[in-house]
């Protein structure tokens, strides 16, 4: 007798469902995949009981003829690919031709549809249950597409006893529509839940410029999750020699044409919003990543969102974005997910080296295109130079990089501290008495033009250190007042110090090409697992030109008997473990600032000033001065924020003046 058995054709598409159909978000995602790529301007999906009793997405796309719609429900039957070389470069959301089928095999399901421009003024409507057609009849039906699915898995009781709460599938259901609305601002959505409208978002027409569509994609964003600080991303790379595609890399009879191998697209495109410095979240929840306009999950783009904020965000924290990335579709493999959540890059290393490069320099560009705008106004006085803070460590030999002796200001002998006696306040029309320590402190900037308003200067896009600030006092001997045309600035003195040594330091460092090594007295050996033995093995020249002597002293093992000057290493094997971390992390761009950095970092935080450290007036306005001239001056080497802004919208609320 034989054991092996071909399954029945509803067996094998209800097998096929518990791949594709999670949950009935999962048939949200499909059936709305089809309506984009249907060329639909217009789509609306209703919901009830959280998608168990039903989903319902109408579409205005091409719809169907009669014998189109008969044929979509069987599996494998697609319009987006022919030949397997279609699978070398595929454009569209969907493309394998399992989801209606499995979908209607596992609910009640309706397709009703009418092919646009067809010649027949009526539809077609086709009724399933459990994946047997029970009807096929004309309908009359606008043009486009409607599917309902009702009573998802009322033949799979199992699967029906594994879905969550109705709130938790809706908000699946709306989590996975909010990506969607944001791959395509010019299409417009509405989502209805149990009868009662939860967002109706109008398609948004933008002009083929990045500009435009940056644009598009903000006020798409706006309108789901709120007004954010976030900060434009345009960047291309040329991808002539990075990516040009091997012929042993490529199917054998999927692109027979030479020619198509020979002439790969010329860059790679990457564009949308990142969140200013400052502006994170706890989790990834808000990050947003589209291949082609495909929503997806990839660490490797993940790990270049860190890599890019580097020393902008603090541990724990995670960037806020929406990115797009453009590239040819020959060298993304997009058929490697069930559910196509995941892609697989050709070359991963080279698209994370342009994804962190896109928006280390979008943060650079925050500050740098503000501040031109600030030196191109007419300049002030020229205030007086302090040279205590002043002084550039360019001047300092190299030996002093571990402990760098950095210059004392000149403070007066303190005595005890006594509280300051509050002088009572005046209610008269007398000239108030002004304190000395405001009264010594001028404007740091040109004055801001009088006619402005306070909510004018809360509009402000300016970066907050590109705009007019007028030094007030400090507080608490640790955070300096300041005042801007847009209201209330709060300097941490210590963070700013902090950043302002790291970045001399690290300019420094960077200056040479090959850094200064120490043997050390007693070589260790160091055994690695073979993955990290073979990455470790490629990078040897890179280190040995950092100061790092790592030597193959074996199969899985290396010798260190070398380290920079500036590196203490009181565990070798846990330094080498380490390093191989920071290289995957970094995507093997890694240079003697990256690997010296956390000894930097901790080395100018001892030697910045504290709190309770008095600077006076002078001293505080060159603080501020080198703080502007720092290429990410918003955040100290530990992501902490140097400055924090409260406009005068927020005054006025406080106070009352306004809602």
């Amino acid at each position: 007798m034989n054991r092996i058995k071909l399954l029945s054709e509803q067996v094998a598409n209800q097998i096929a469902a518990g791949e594709v159909i999670e949950r009935p978000a999962s048939v949200v995602k499909e059936l709305v995949e089809n309506s984009l790529d249907a060329g639909a301007k217009k789509i609306s999906v209703e919901v009830q009981a959280g998608g168990r009793s039903l989903v319902r997405v109408t579409d205005d796309g091409s719809g169907m003829s009669r014998d189109d719609a008969l044929l979509c429900l069987e599996r494998h039957a697609t319009s987006k690919i022919e030949r397997a070389e279609d699978l070398a470069a595929i454009a569209t959301m969907g493309f394998r031709g399992e989801a209606l089928p499995s979908i209607a095999s596992v609910s009640r399901f309706v397709l009703t549809t009418r092919e646009r421009g067809g010649h027949s003024p009526e539809g077609t409507q086709i009724i399933v249950a459990g994946g047997k057609i029970d009807e096929v009849k004309a309908a009359g039906s606008a043009e486009g597409t409607s599917i309902e699915v009702r009573q998802l898995f009322f033949n799979l009781p199992a699967r029906r006893k594994f879905l969550r709460t109705e709130e938790t599938e809706a908000a699946h259901i709306q989590h996975y529509l909010t990506i969607a609305a944001l791959a395509f601002p010019d299409v417009a959505f509405s989502f209805q839940k149990d009868g009662r409208l939860i967002w109706q978002l109008p398609a948004i027409k933008s002009e083929r410029v990045t500009s435009s569509r940056i644009e598009a994609l903000r006020e798409r964003l706006r309108a789901l999750l709120g007004d954010e600080k976030l900060l434009p991303v345009n960047f291309s790379a040329s991808l002539e020699e990075d990516f040009q595609p091997k012929e042993d890399e490529i199917f054998e009879n999927a692109l027979p044409d030479k020619s198509a191998v020979e002439d790969p697209r010329s860059e790679i495109r990457i564009w949308g919003l990142a969140g200013s410095p400052g502006v994170s979240r706890a989790t990834r929840d808000n990050q947003f990543v589209f291949v082609n306009r495909r929503p997806v999950e990839n660490r490797g783009v993940n790990y270049a969102l860190i890599e890019g904020y580097h020393t902008s965000l603090m541990k724990g924290r995670y960037p806020i974005c929406c990115l797009f990335l453009e590239i040819d579709p020959a060298v993304v493999d997009v058929n490697i997910h069930p559910a196509k959540r995941e892609v697989k890059f050709r070359r991963e290393s080279e698209v994370r080296k342009f994804v962190a490069q896109a928006i280390r320099e979008t943060l650079l560009g925050f500050h740098d295109e503000g501040l031109k705008k600030l030196n191109a106004a007419p300049p002030g006085p020229k205030e007086e130079q302090l040279e205590a803070i002043g002084q550039s460590l360019e001047t300092r030999p190299a030996t002093e990089l571990s402990t760098p002796a950095l210059p004392e200001f000149p403070m007066p002998v303190q005595a005890p501290v006594r509280p300051v006696p509050q002088p009572p306040l005046r209610m008269g029309f007398s000239k108030p008495v002004t304190p000395m320590a405001v009264a010594s402190m001028p404007s740091l900037a040109s004055p801001a033009p009088a006619g402005l308003e306070p909510a004018a200067r809360a509009s402000s896009p300016a970066p907050l250190l590109n705009v007019p600030l007028r030094l007030v006092g400090v507080i608490g001997r640790l955070y300096v007042v300041l005042e801007s045309d847009r209201g209330l600035v709060l300097l941490d003195q210590h963070a700013a110090h902090e950043r302002i040594l790291f970045e001399q330091m690290l300019n420094r460092l960077e200056q040479n090409e090959f850094a200064p090594t120490q043997k050390l007295l007693l070589p260790e050996t160091i055994e690695l697992s073979p993955r990290d033995a073979n990455f470790l093995r490629d990078q040897l020249a890179a280190l040995t030109r950092l100061g790092v002597g790592l030597n193959e002293f074996g199969e899985r093992t290396f010798l260190l008997d070398a380290l920079p000057p500036f590196v203490k290493a009181a565990d070798s094997r846990r330094f080498v473990l380490d390093l191989v971390d920071e290289l995957k992390a970094a995507g093997r761009e890694v240079n003697l600032a990256r690997l010296g950095e956390h000894t930097v970092a901790k080395t100018v935080c001892r030697h910045a000033v504290k709190a309770n450290d008095p600077l006076a007036g002078p001293e505080l306005e060159n603080l501020v001065a080198d703080l502007r001239a720092c290429a990410m001056p918003y955040t100290c080497p530990h992501g902490r924020p140097t400055l924090i802004e409260m406009n005068y919208r927020e005054l006025e609320k406080k106070f009352g003046r306004a809602q």
